[in-house]
């Protein structure tokens, strides 16, 4: 995977981040989600590198960066503004002083906190798969609960969900890589090793409870941000096959585009027949609609 790009770590924000980078051009930031790490782009990085400067990094408490220790409250060290920082210190080392950041799942929250808080460093933001944070909280309903049953137990008081995952992490990591995934043999055995080895560990684990419990501060950033959209044109795309993760995202009330409508001035997107996993589900869909949207917005 990943053939002809460079490997390599950075230290940045006072951690060391692991990524992989190749092509060149205007960049465009991949940023991955749960419970995976930049292998996700492993499909459609080589697409996107023929024609931009692509930069695949593990975001902090995934992959092979690092994962630091956060106290029970200390929401700081996880939550979205400070991986964000992160980033936009690796893009500065890597000498890029604006991109297009394409996120999936947590990496999608991430990237909408880089371009509420770096808005002139983002030249387009693409969301999979994802509602912002605060309308699926909002708008959380019994379905929606259902299906984002991890979300509800990551945020339980440590140390609660790091025991219960962490005595079980194998079942609990195959039970989400096969409930959210839509298309059988999308996931190639290399690429699911990788997320094994990455994941299944207790460290891991840890980090990323309190990845997810820190949304407690991502929400009161968010409070401070409502009403303030983004400036920079936005490409929505989502999964439509729900069939095993019935109230994924939008619950019965919620829509996906009108949520991001509610927070950027410009935004477009569809559906695409698969599961949550686009990049790897349907990795060709996915790269020609980022690349007519990047062809257009230019």
């Amino acid at each position: 995977m990943f053939e002809g790009f460079t490997r390599e770590k950075r230290h940045c924000n006072g951690i060391d981040l692991n990524l992989v980078h190749g092509g060149s051009g205007t960049p465009v930031l991949l940023l991955h989600g749960y419970p995976q790490c930049h292998v996700l782009w492993h499909k459609m990085a080589p697409g996107l590198a023929e024609h931009y400067a692509v930069i695949a990094p593990d975001m902090r408490g995934y992959g092979d960066s690092a994962k630091p220790e956060a106290a029970a409250n200390d929401h700081d060290v996880y939550c979205k503004r400070t991986t964000a920082n992160d980033i936009v210190d690796l893009m500065a080392q890597l000498g890029h002083d604006a991109w297009h950041v394409v996120g999936h799942d947590r990496g999608a929250r991430v990237a909408h906190r880089m371009a509420l808080d770096h808005g002139k460093k983002v030249l387009s933001f693409t969301s999979l798969d994802v509602v912002a944070s605060q309308a699926a909280f909002e708008g959380m309903d019994a379905a929606m609960s259902f299906a984002w049953f991890h979300w509800l137990l990551m945020r339980q008081p440590h140390p609660l969900p790091e025991t219960l995952i962490g005595n079980s992490v194998k079942t609990y990591f195959d039970f989400l890589m096969e409930r959210w995934c839509a298309t059988q043999g999308a996931i190639t055995p290399e690429a699911y090793a990788e997320y094994e080895r990455c994941f299944c560990n207790q460290e891991a684990v840890n980090a990323t409870c309190a990845e997810y419990r820190a949304l407690e501060l991502d929400l009161e950033h968010d409070e401070v941000d409502r009403g303030r959209k983004l400036t920079c044109p936005m490409l929505v795309l989502w999964g439509t096959n729900t069939a095993k993760r019935p109230g994924w995202q939008t619950g019965k009330g919620l829509n996906m585009i009108e949520t991001w409508r509610q927070r950027a001035e410009d935004v477009r997107g569809h559906g695409i027949d698969c599961g949550h996993f686009l990049p790897e589900e349907k990795p060709d869909d996915v790269l020609t609609a980022i690349n007519a949207f990047y062809a257009e917005i230019s």
